[in-house]
């Protein structure tokens, strides 16, 4: 899901950076941050949520071929990317509160989201506390409990340290765009912390009116399981084809893939993304 160690290996590997179409990069004042972000296209607004470590060059290819279609605004959270820290932790409630935020002073009233990762779980926290923000929500590589992590994730979070991330060379790459080129150190920091964050949001999730897009990689950091799970709490699995409409939420499973290679699969992604936000569902042999 938002998992800041499996990231950080995909940004070590790699960070390639695509050219949008035409954003226009801007700066907003935000909960006592300067939030960087950046608007391109054109039609109903879309906000996309980077994952941790990430920020909007590293998301990909994905966020100029939302743009096609849509008018996105690319957020860089608290303490990534261009967006400056300030002295509070990282949480989910305060990065959805920050979006929130973001909002107003940007003049977006209503936005359909995306979120990956870190960005994932804090748009799920959107839609929790600020409802009335979102239209439909697209989460990848999400958990919404940290009881559905694969154990051997959970077997390492205890064993992060800041110092296992400052000497990685990708470190050095946060300097690049960072508003403070030393501040990495405190950001791990933060983003360990965040992985300590009690995270149980079964009866908040139940209770949404949001329709959700669910995308797992088949080996993702959260379980099959734990996916068909948030799945089922938000209305699904029931069988169709039976005479009732099919709930507003959906799951989709991308096979061979890994946490890190979820964001990758551009032209698929966008597959699945745009009927969703379009409210198109395959027609059965009986409609």
């Amino acid at each position: 899901m938002f998992r800041t160690a499996l990231i950080a290996v995909a940004l070590l590997v790699a960070n390639p950076v695509f050219a949008m179409s035409e954003p226009v990069g801007k700066r907003v004042e935000v909960n006592g941050m300067q939030m960087y972000y950046e608007v391109s296209g054109e039609g109903d607004p879309l906000i996309v949520l980077h994952g941790a470590y990430m920020n909007i060059p590293s998301m990909g290819a994905i966020i100029p071929k939302l743009a096609e279609t849509h008018k996105v605004y690319a957020l860089e959270l608290q303490g990534h990317g261009r967006t400056t820290d300030i002295d509070r932790p990282i949480t989910y409630p305060n990065l959805a509160d920050d979006v929130a935020a973001f909002m107003d002073a940007a003049g977006v009233k209503k936005a359909d989201v995306f979120g990956y990762s870190m960005g994932a779980a804090a748009g799920l926290q959107l839609a929790i506390r600020h409802p009335e923000k979102v239209s439909k929500l697209v989460v990848a590589s999400v958990s919404y409990d940290a009881e559905g992590l694969q154990p051997e994730f959970k077997a390492f979070i205890p064993q992060m340290t800041v110092e296992m991330f400052v000497s990685m060379p990708f470190a050095q790459d946060y300097r690049k765009l960072a508003a403070n080129p030393d501040g990495f150190p405190a950001l791990v920091k933060k983003l360990i912390a965040l992985e300590h964050e009690p995270m149980a949001w079964g009866t908040d999730v139940k209770a949404l009116k949001t329709p959700v897009l669910i995308i797992t990689g088949d080996a993702d950091v959260a379980t099959l399981e734990h996916s068909v799970k948030l799945f089922r709490l938000l209305g699904g699995g029931a069988m169709g084809d039976m005479g009732k409409p099919l709930p507003a939420s959906r799951l989709a499973v991308l096979p061979a893939t890994s946490h890190t290679a979820v964001i990758n699969q551009v032209d698929l992604l966008d597959a699945l993304i745009e009927p969703f936000l379009n409210g198109q569902v395959p027609k059965g042999m009986f409609e």
